[in-house]
């Protein structure tokens, strides 16, 4: 665990609801270990780049950050969300990769009246959301905003395959419904997709090896961390870069797995929120300091920290000097559009962004690989 306090930078001034009269802290639940820590690494410069160009305060409020190792997003998961509550004090918690965490933490903090601001993608499974805010995606959308350009782009079968856990069903199967929905075929044997053991698996090649048994003209995955290295560093090693197109979701390639991906990432197609090379005023500036501070062009997960900051900035400056946590919550379900580097979105009815989805190639221009911008693929959310 590690506390930080926001620092010093240029401040855009105090934000409506008047001066406070102390700090306030805010729970920062991310991945500090294991095959996400990466990740959360990137979750934590996004956060602490927008405390330094902020005076380190949110509605004219110092922020105390206090950091919680979010682990498998288990019992690990829970047990910091009690810390962070009933020790700290904390006003909403950030965080959240795996779907096992938002799971986790969910009843504990709607019965606490503490919302929870997720930073990775929402299960399919949660009711309830009354405390619940994700600034990330609902984990069905990449898959759901890429099917109809699969399927009219791709002649022939695509061979589905992700990992045995929440995420991996609900990033793939939001893919599998979309494009059987269109009238899309799967290559795989038996109509439904492959699911690899998690977190066992890193050995892909006998899957891989399937895939080309079954005469897949495309092949649409999830993986993330450590596992998104090792599948695609062995997807060229099996031969089937160049040979058979693959599509994912975005995070097959976001963030530092791409540089460690190197020369077998080339040519992937994904679809996310978020592109580097985005064009709008909030993504210039995000972009030129992020770049500034970090010497490499941001991810998603720098963004949706970003905007995670951002909500809670703005939520905290109206609810005032008395900032409890139940009108921090209040204050989220009233913020309208959210100018973000990802481009204008806004909250729906079920707490989650109303916001547009990209396709985007890995690209390497002689000096570094990006994801870069190909086209717009849909608006959703809800």
């Amino acid at each position: 665990m590690l506390a930080l306090s926001g620092c010093a930078g240029s401040s855009l001034g105090d934000d409506e609801g008047g001066a406070a009269e102390g700090p306030v802290n805010v729970g920062l639940m991310i991945p500090l270990s294991g095959p996400y820590k990466a990740i959360g690494e990137d979750l934590a410069k996004g956060w602490e780049l927008y405390l330094s160009t902020h005076d380190g305060k949110f509605g004219g409020r110092k922020v105390n950050t206090i950091q919680i190792d979010e682990v498998d997003g288990r019992a690990a998961a829970l047990n910091g969300a009690k810390k962070l509550v009933e020790k700290d004090n904390v006003v909403a918690i950030v965080g959240g990769v795996t779907a096992d965490t938002t799971e986790s933490v969910k009843q504990y903090v709607t019965e606490k009246k503490v919302p929870f601001v997720g930073t990775g993608g929402r299960p399919s499974t949660l009711t309830d959301l009354s405390y619940l805010w994700h600034a990330s995606w609902l984990s069905v959308e990449p898959g759901r905003s890429v099917a109809d350009y699969i399927r009219t782009t791709v002649n022939g079968p695509v061979y589905a395959i992700g990992p045995d856990y929440q995420g991996g069903y609900d990033n793939v199967n939001g893919f599998v419904e979309a494009f059987k929905a269109g009238g899309g075929q799967l290559a795989n044997k038996d109509g439904k997709p492959k699911w690899t053991p998690w977190p066992a698996t890193n050995n892909y090649l006998p899957f891989l090896n399937e895939i080309q048994a079954t005469g897949a003209k495309a092949v649409f995955t999830f993986y993330a961390g450590t596992p998104a290295i090792e599948f695609v560093k062995q997807y060229k090693e099996a031969g089937l870069q160049g040979k058979i197109p693959l599509y994912a979701s975005g995070f097959l390639t976001e963030g530092p797995v791409l540089q460690a991906q190197g020369p077998a990432a080339d040519g992937v197609r994904s679809a996310l929120n978020y592109a580097s090379n985005l064009d709008n005023p909030a993504n210039r500036e995000f972009a030129m300091a992020y770049q500034k501070q970090h010497n490499n062009a941001p991810d998603v997960y720098n963004v949706t920290a970003w905007d995670s900051a951002l909500i809670l900035d703005r939520a905290i400056g109206a609810a005032g000097k008395n900032a409890t946590a139940e009108k921090v919550n209040a204050e989220i379900g009233k913020l309208g559009a959210i100018s973000s580097p990802r481009g204008d979105w806004r909250f729906g009815q079920n707490h989650s962004p109303i916001q547009p989805w990209y396709l985007r190639e890995v690209q390497f221009d002689g000096r570094a690989r990006a994801n870069v911008l190909v086209q717009n693929l849909a608006t959703l959310g809800s």
